[in-house]
This record gives structure tokens, C-alpha cells and sequence, in this order.
């Protein structure tokens, strides 16, 4: 196990999101599907905002507001990106309430989504949740079907 070349430092990746988790390759999105932009899961929302999982900085909101990127003390890089094709809506069903540097904690709110204003124009509003870099990792995927914000844990990911 590649765990054993790591030193043992440990994240936890709770579900941003809640509703009904697929795996990566679910996705109707070859970016996702093909995990070129790294392992992760996805989940179809059921209502509510989208929340950090897990303490860290914010390193990316996207300027038509639909991704947002974190990164955890250990280095580790989560993308949250609500839907697909939503890059089209430029901004519009998204109310973003953090920046770029900011520090938030675990379970704290990130996004508010008018779920269905965005699932009317957007493909899908299936969300992948990657760990951008994972090839630096050692990523554990838990197979669940419902995921609670704060409560599900989603990945556990191990670096140096």
C-alpha cells in the first residue's frame, strides 16, 4: 500500500454538498470521467449551499463564480465545480462569499446556489469534487450514496 511510503499525514475530505454521491466516472464530462483533473467523487445536490471540507485557503474562485479551488495545511488541492457547462451561466445563480486567500474552516459556507435557476440552463448540475493534485497522493474514494455537509466523509488523502 502506498500509505506506507507516505508519513502518515492524514486528511479527511467531507462532502461540500448534500445529496446522492456517484463516482468520478459517472460524470457525463470526459474531464471528470477520465479523471484528468484528478480522483475525486461527485454529488448530485439535494439542496443548501456548498461548505468547505476541510480547513484551509481559498486558491481560486472562478470569475463566473460556478468553482472553487481550497487547499488544506498540507497541501493538498480541492476543486468544488457546481455543474456542468455552468461556466456559460457567467456567474449568474451563484452568490460566492469568500476570496481568494481566504482562511475558512471546515463546514463553513463557501457558495449559496439557486439550485434551480442553474439546473434550468446548466447540462448538469451533477458537482465533481477533485483533488487537482492527486498524483501526489495516496487517495482513498469512500463509496456511499448519500453524503451530509460536514458529516460524509467523501476521500481520505494522505501526503508526505
Amino acid at each position: 500500500m502506498l500509505s506506507k511510503l507516505f508519513k502518515k499525514r492524514r486528511l479527511q475530505v467531507f462532502a461540500p454538498l448534500e445529496g446522492e454521491v456517484f463516482s468520478l466516472d459517472q460524470v457525463p464530462d470526459p474531464v471528470f470521467s477520465k479523471k484528468m483533473m484528478g480522483e475525486g467523487a461527485a454529488i448530485l445536490p439535494k439542496k443548501g449551499g456548498v461548505h468547505a471540507p476541510f480547513e484551509g485557503t481559498i486558491i481560486l474562485v472562478a470569475e463566473t463564480k460556478h468553482a472553487i479551488g481550497i487547499r488544506a495545511d498540507d497541501g493538498t488541492e480541492v476543486l468544488i465545480h457546481v455543474g456542468l457547462e455552468t461556466v456559460s451561466l457567467k456567474g449568474e445563480g451563484f452568490q460566492v462569499l469568500v476570496k481568494n486567500g481566504d482562511l475558512v474552516s471546515a463546514g463553513q459556507l463557501l457558495m449559496e446556489v439557486n439550485w434551480r435557476a442553474v439546473g434550468e440552463k446548466a447540462k448538469s448540475l451533477i458537482t465533481p469534487i477533485v483533488i487537482t493534485n492527486s498524483g501526489e497522493r495516496e487517495i482513498q474514494v469512500n463509496h456511499i450514496n448519500e453524503s451530509k455537509i460536514g458529516e460524509t466523509v467523501l476521500m481520505t488523502v494522505w501526503s508526505k
